[in-house]
């Protein structure tokens, strides 16, 4: 299982010869410039929930790979009624895909489209594929339901945001992990606009103070698993 960072909270999965896409938000953000949005392969697109800062390259993307846009109900029919192809899932449900299995889990945030529309509830993903599990958290705050996750899942890897204001950030990020019964982490939601900057090193310290590891990517690297 290879992941790579394509900033804010984008992530190209490549499990076998599956490649997965999650928020894609690419084109708007001044930092990722050097990503070709029309050189990503994608056969499946994972969405947390619909701000504009997760979904805005979504449907250029899905256009031209046609690939199956997998998140809740509202979200799904949302682009189905636009010709796309989707599988619409809600919180605790599992599916069986090509990559493995994938459980939809609970977050706390909120989650509208960019024109003020409902986008259903916000979510995470829990992917069990090629032996490895990894869990990705969406936007959310620390919640109690977290704990719930380590009861079916030994995870290899937790991608949580870390970027504070928004959503949780790096002393709640530091309990999620225990929560969630991870000690590698990888953090994203950070850095893209002032509200999120956060301060590298004393971050990275933190975790390694608590004996985890968290890991920060430069956009366009990967760590495999």
């Amino acid at each position: 299982m290879k992941i790579t960072f394509l900033g804010h909270a984008s992530l190209q999965i490549n499990i076998g010869d599956i490649a997965i896409l999650v928020d894609p938000f690419i084109s708007g953000n001044p930092k990722a410039a050097h990503i070709d949005i029309d050189a990503l392969k994608a056969d499946y697109i994972l969405l947390t929930h619909a701000h504009q800062d997760h979904i805005l390259d979504v449907e250029a993307i899905a256009k031209r790979t046609e690939a199956v846009i997998v998140s809740n109900y509202e979200i799904v029919t949302h682009y189905q009624n636009k010709g796309l192809e989707g599988h619409p899932m809600n919180h605790g449900g599992n599916w069986e895909f090509e990559f493995g299995k994938l459980k939809y889990v609970n977050a706390i945030h909120t989650s509208s489209f960019p024109d003020g529309s409902y986008g259903g509830q916000p979510g995470g993903f829990v992917i069990e594929g090629e032996h490895k599990n990894i869990y990705i958290a969406g936007d959310t705050a620390l919640t109690y339901d977290m704990k719930l996750i380590p009861l079916q899942t030994k995870l290899d890897l937790a991608i949580l945001p870390i970027g504070d204001n928004f959503t949780m950030g790096i002393d709640d990020a530091l309990i999620a992990a225990d929560f969630v019964a991870c000690d590698k982490i990888l953090g994203y939601h950070f850095d893209t606009f002032g509200y999120i900057e956060i301060d590298h090193e004393s971050a990275k310290r933190k975790f390694f103070e608590n004996n985890k590891d968290l890991m920060l990517l430069e956009i366009g690297d990967s760590i495999e698993l």
